[in-house]
């Protein structure tokens, strides 16, 4: 304390001295100070304005990647930071006006508690000898006089100046503390408020509070972060800053407090000036901003409706009717995921009279519309899908999602029994993709591949865990994919067509090359159709709309940017695709014959540990098969690159064509193979609790 009072209160006392020496008045020298350090502190308050902007810019993309890394707060962190880098943006930024403000009221302390130092500049020594002295009169030692030390010998001196006569050079001491007016409006700014001898000061703090009040309920108008609080969190402010307010002026002398007072008004003038200079609307989509609090409140009122809903569903699941006879049990994470199991229950219900239950996450699933009596369909919240799986007393699960027993998804607690069967929704590397551990707690797997199959032994072998049945499957959205392309008439285009098809993991396309990648495969006589991943849109909704601006000028019949997701005809149609990690090469190019173009983004590592398995990835080995890869830095050529893989179109459709059969299990066929494994299994048990 010592050092900030000599680092930051001696200059303070110079500043106070000027103010005091100009103007003659203790108040009026102490609200000057006041406006001198907001003056001086004025160029961090620009940059805090900035940095804010940032921040509120960067609202939508934290959001987003929170959602990307729920369960990786590592990932989190590593994209937040790199996301900062990118922006320029200063976490502590924020924070320096407050580490500023502190050394500056130790130092106003300082100034205030030792007049005879800072204001009349009094010899040290001599100053010593006064506080021993005033001691001496009031029967105590110096030590018992505190941090109040020199204000009490200025009270002294005005009563007694005849004791002090004795001391070296005390006449011109005595002279100039009787000068010293700190009095301001007739309250004496030496003295601390009290509320059990109430005096005239007691009006500070009152001030004080009230000065907070104005501060924020300005600030919550016009500042750029708290415009962006909710009314509780603002207000819940306000309440905090006041109480700070009034009990900080109430504990200092009443000097502190009239600055605290004048700091709050000045900050109001403050940030009307930054506001005038960097105005956050001029740099801010506010009107993009004010969909997604819509949307949010959108989502509130459907997360009520879901409540209500996973309540009645959750209440029908565990029927004793429909619990006594339930033995398989399929778990989706939303709509869209029905088409991984689409073939296998199109198989089931083909070749057996076995009862599907299906349970999922989505309240809106098309599976409530499918109208197949033999599919009871069930909606789960997260809260109830945690009892509900727990709860579980069927033969067989089926499931896409990973990390079973590891999260909210648990194993049955009721029937330690149950075969939970791992079903892959795509056609990647488990071992890059997936969490350490992810398919520990299966016990099947229905791998898709040969590779698959190697990498569950492996990483079993790796973590010493119980062997899992590996069942050889395929893929069956593949499957129906190719089925629905052979179904359709093929015509070719008039103009070769390019479809940029990002994913929305961190240094996407969109993110990252989209600029130089749409200047090199334009003008070339294609027609380019840049369709952003449907997460991307609805998690970057600020970035997207700026993008879409950007190249509106640009728009015609050869350049298109597709938000609608209802259709993937242009998914089917084009000659080329070109992502950067997305699965989507792969749906296409396997279902099509058509090659793929891959950008070397940053590679979605999911699991750190993916080079402990001796086995290069999928999702790196297929890229040179099914197409060509560029590094970001040869983007500029992805022009040149687009019209080899159309020129040798046929030698790319025989490549395909060749890993595609040698690749992937029981191809046209998987959701048979996966059926049948099914009802083999569901009749061994039945066959086992005939004989019990």
């Amino acid at each position: 304390m010592e050092l900030i009072n000599n680092l930051i209160g001696t200059p303070l006392g110079w500043l106070m001295r000027l103010c005091y020496n100009i103007f003659h008045d203790y108040g009026l020298a102490i609200i000057i100070f006041t406006l001198l350090t907001k003056v001086i502190m004025f160029p961090i308050s620009l940059l805090v304005q900035k940095n804010s902007i940032k921040m509120v810019r960067m609202k939508p993309q934290l959001d987003a990647l929170r959602y990307q890394y729920v369960d990786d707060k590592d990932a989190f962190l590593d994209a937040q930071t790199a996301l900062y880098k990118a922006e320029h943006y200063s976490p502590m930024a924020g924070v320096w006006p407050l580490l500023l403000q502190l050394p500056i009221i130790f130092g106003l302390l300082d100034v205030v508690y030792k007049p005879l130092k800072h204001i009349l500049r009094v010899a040290s020594g001599t100053a010593d000898a006064f506080v021993a002295r005033t001691a001496e009169l009031l029967g105590v030692t110096v030590a018992d006089l505190g941090s109040t030390a020199q204000l009490t010998v200025v009270e002294k001196v005005r009563e007694l100046p005849e004791s002090f006569a004795s001391i070296p050079g005390a006449d011109a001491v005595i002279a100039s503390v009787q000068s010293l007016r700190m009095d301001f409006l007739g309250f004496n700014l030496a003295e601390t408020p009290n509320l059990a001898a109430p005096t005239a000061v007691i009006i500070v703090p009152i001030l004080a509070g009230l000065s907070a009040l104005l501060m924020c309920v300005i600030q919550n108008r016009i500042n750029v972060l708290q415009i962006e609080q909710n009314k509780l969190s603002q207000w819940g402010m306000t309440a905090f800053m006041i109480a700070f307010s009034t009990f900080f002026a109430f504990i200092v002398p009443a000097g502190v407090g009239l600055y605290w007072t004048f700091g709050n008004l000045f900050s109001i003038g403050v940030m009307y000036l930054v506001n005038a200079i960097y105005s956050p609307k001029k740099y801010i989509n506010y009107e993009a901003l004010e969909a997604m609090k819509r949307s949010a409140a959108e989502e509130k009122a459907e997360a009520k409706r879901c409540r209500a809903l996973a309540k009645k569903y959750y209440k029908e699941f565990f029927e004793p009717e429909n619990i006594s006879g339930m033995r398989l049990v399929f778990y989706a994470e939303g709509s869209g995921y029905y088409k991984y199991f689409e073939a296998m229950i199109d198989a089931l219900l083909r070749k057996s009279d076995v009862v599907i239950h299906y349970v999922t996450s989505d309240p809106d699933d098309a599976i409530f519309k499918k109208g197949e009596p033999r599919i009871k369909a069930y909606y789960a919240d997260e809260t109830r899908l945690i009892s509900l799986m727990m709860k579980l007393e069927a033969d067989i699960v089926v499931m896409t999602t990973p990390d079973l027993d590891k999260y909210h998804i648990k194993r049955s607690r009721v029937r330690q029994d149950i075969e939970y069967i791992y079903v892959d929704h795509g056609c990647s590397s488990l071992n890059l993709t997936y969490r350490t551990g992810a398919l520990d707690a299966f016990s099947t797997v229905f791998v898709v591949s040969r590779e698959q199959a190697i990498e569950v032994r492996a990483m079993e072998k790796l973590r010493h865990t119980k062997k899992k049945r590996i069942i050889e499957v395929g893929y069956g959205l593949l499957d129906n994919m190719i089925a629905a392309y052979a179904a359709v008439e093929h015509t070719e285009n008039e103009k070769k067509t390019v479809l940029i098809a990002p994913s929305w993991q961190y240094d996407n396309i969109m993110d990252s090359c989209l600029d130089a990648l749409v200047d090199a495969v334009t003008g070339r006589g294609y027609r380019v159709v840049i369709r952003p991943h449907p997460q991307y849109v609805r998690r970057f909704p600020v970035k997207m709309k700026e993008i879409i601006e950007k190249y509106r000028p640009r728009f015609s019949e050869d350049f298109v940017i597709e938000t609608d997701f209802s259709s993937n005809v242009t998914v089917y149609t084009a000659d080329v695709l070109i992502t950067d990690w997305s699965n989507i090469a792969y749906e296409f190019s396997f279902t099509t014959d058509k090659p793929s173009l891959f950008i070397n983004t940053e590679m979605k590592v999911v699991n750190k540990d993916y080079k402990k398995i001796p086995l290069v990835p999928f999702d790196v080995t297929a890229r040179s098969k099914i197409g060509r890869a560029l590094e970001k830095s040869e983007v500029p050529a992805a022009g040149d690159a687009v019209e080899e893989l159309i020129l040798h179109g046929e030698d790319y459709r025989d490549r395909i064509r060749e890993l595609k059969n040698s690749h992937f299990y029981n191809l046209g066929h998987s959701g048979d193979v996966a059926a049948e494994y099914i009802i083999s299994r569901l009749r061994r048990r039945e066959e086992r609790r005939h004989k019990s």
